[in-house]
């Protein structure tokens, strides 16, 4: 009989690779991390490869493990949702979610369609606007889970990468002024950093023509065609277009999408919010 992989096999997994330590997956799911490293043992043994190898910093998953992370977030998605809908488990009650502005087209229509089809009853209060922002709420307890952007290099857990880029208006390309102008988020914003960075080590001279916490109108002052932005690429408006790099501008680095929850004190409507991003997210 062929080996097979089951579903409590790949939700240990999932978290492992979420968290970036047996310790904190061992935590969030209350097994021994003894316990916990053999369930990985045991999964590598039934794919006959390796999967999650460990440094100092906690534990990666080798190219193997990231193959099998895609495959066990929608394993675990189609699982759940048809474990919801034919055992009529569905959750109701309110929940409080942040999600940065620029996603909220992007994301945010597909995670809760699906998940109100699992929980019709269940209410999501919404909380838009900028990383910083969240962090803060959810700090102060005014947020029951948050998604952020973070740099790559800083954080474990990372569901989606995406990757920055410059946008401008729709329409023939054009030589951008000299000095630069641009229309970014706040100066403690990812994007507003990584192209105040990409900039100065380009030697290139910019003047910051807006900025802002307010998306809409820094969208309104680049469709004005009166500066540049920097947008994830998967926030880009169809309105926009994104400026290659025969523009001339320099590269910008790649961020992660994180999900932030209080997992100690987190209801079971906040935990089962928070898997259902983490299996969606990444496949949208």
């Amino acid at each position: 009989m062929a080996a097979s992989m089951d579903i409590d096999l790949l939700r240990s997994f999932a978290l492992v690779a979420e968290t970036g330590a047996l310790s904190r997956a061992a935590e969030r799911i209350g097994r021994s991390q003894a316990a916990l490293s053999m369930q990985m043992k045991r999964l590598e043994d039934i794919v006959g490869q390796p999967l999650l190898t460990r440094t100092g910093r906690g534990m990666l998953l080798t190219v193997q493990g990231e193959r099998l992370l895609v495959h066990a977030r929608r394993i675990l998605a189609s699982h759940d949702d048809a474990l919801a809908e034919l055992s009529g488990r569905s959750l109701d009650g309110t929940l409080r979610f942040g999600c940065p502005d620029d996603y909220a087209d992007a994301f945010l229509p597909a995670l809760l369609r699906s998940f109100a089809q699992l929980h019709p009853a269940v209410v999501i209060e919404v909380v838009c606007a900028a990383t910083p922002r969240l962090e803060g709420r959810f700090e102060r307890g005014g947020l029951d889970l948050a998604l952020i952007s973070v740099p790559l290099d800083t954080e474990h857990g990372i569901l989606r990468r995406e990757e920055l880029v410059w946008v401008g208006p729709k329409g023939d390309a054009a030589d951008w002024p000299d000095p630069l102008r641009l229309a970014l988020g706040d100066p403690d914003t990812l994007d507003h950093r990584a192209a105040l960075s990409a900039l100065d080590r380009a030697g290139r001279a910019y003047r910051i023509a807006y900025a802002s916490g307010s998306l809409s109108g820094l969208l309104a002052v680049v469709r004005s065609g009166q500066a540049i932005a920097v947008l994830t690429k998967a926030a880009v408006p169809a309105d926009l277009r994104v400026l290659s790099r025969a523009s001339g501008l320099p590269s910008l680095p790649r961020i992660g999408l994180l999900l932030r929850i209080a997992d100690r004190h987190a209801s079971p409507l906040t935990r089962a919010f928070a898997m259902h991003i983490r299996t969606v997210l990444p496949i949208l």
